[in-house]
């Protein structure tokens, strides 16, 4: 169970339109049924939040860490004002449910009669609704108390939510929290690389800073995946160390999570000169070294 993500849900005849002027992917290019990844920035283009966003026959929701749902459903809604908006906190009225593997899929499949054959498309049955998230992936999201609950307690494998963030962690897709807000522009999360940007939309908050970005400037820090072995346990916000900037930090963990085999896997934005001197440790110039790995989808040089 995802209990430490929670869901705001958008609904209202304008919902559309706020949506696609204050959040960085193309809302107006959402079909029915579908997901997409995005930030919501500050004017500084600096990011407040990351999530998964999808849209159903009720409007659209927002799956984000569950901390800071609060924080940034007040802040959306002091930007409403005449829109035909709800904003509402949802996250207590669904269980959040991931499953992973060959197994998985096999036994989902005996509960929704359409599994989704592409990443970040849904279905639905009563009181429930399914999204693949990738080859391996699904997230569930039900009523709560909902039979379905206990079927697939009871037929799958039952492991920690640490375990599902290990899973995000090798996909490659960050989530903000209350220790890295207002840290990174979306590029340097790599949420262009996993069409969490659009450069073709009109104005939204950050605009200005992330479109510069992209047509002007030159992109001098990206997020990469490393393993982190020892006792010296990685948390977002920790900074990371290069001989290619000394004493100065050369980055920062966005997310960490426990490994199954042991270690911390994490997603870690850092310096481009730093990743590429193959150098980098956590804490300190003399911390424990992260080892890096590769994403599933490739980051410019």
């Amino acid at each position: 169970m995802l209990s430490h993500f929670g869901l705001l849900q958008f609904s209202g005849t304008d919902a559309q339109a706020f949506l696609q002027g204050q959040l960085s992917c193309d809302v107006t290019g959402l079909q029915l049924r579908h997901a997409i990844y995005g930030s919501y920035n500050t004017p500084k283009g600096r990011m407040l939040a990351t999530f998964l966003l999808w849209r159903d026959n009720t409007g659209y929701t927002m799956q984000l860490p569950r901390s800071l749902c609060e924080p940034i459903r007040r802040r959306l809604s002091m930007y409403v004002l005449r829109s035909k908006v709800n904003i509402h906190d949802a996250s207590d009225e669904y269980e959040l449910l991931g499953a992973v593997g060959a197994t998985a899929k096999t036994h989902i499949a005996r509960l929704f009669v359409d599994v989704p054959a592409n990443a970040l498309t849904m279905t639905a049955i009563a009181g429930a609704s399914l999204l693949r998230l990738d080859a391996e992936r699904f997230l569930i999201v039900v009523d709560r108390g909902h039979a379905l609950s206990n079927d697939l307690a009871a037929n799958l494998a039952p492991v920690s939510s640490e375990t599902w963030d290990w899973t995000n962690i090798r996909a490659g897709i960050p989530y903000i929290t209350l220790a890295t807000q207002d840290q990174f522009v979306p590029q340097m999360t790599n949420l262009d690389l996993i069409n969490g940007i659009s450069f073709a939309k009109g104005c939204y908050p950050g605009q200005e800073i992330v479109a510069r970005m992209h047509y002007l400037g030159k992109l001098k820090q990206r997020m990469y995946f490393a393993a982190v072995t020892g006792e010296d346990i990685p948390v977002p916000g920790d900074k990371l160390y290069s001989p290619a900037t000394g004493d100065q930090a050369t980055g920062m963990i966005v997310n960490s999570a426990a490994g199954p085999d042991g270690g911390h896997a994490v997603l870690a934005v850092m310096h481009i000169e730093s990743f590429n001197a193959g150098e980098v440790h956590l804490k300190s110039p003399t911390g424990t070294r992260l080892v890096f790995m590769d994403l599933p989808y490739a980051i410019p040089a």
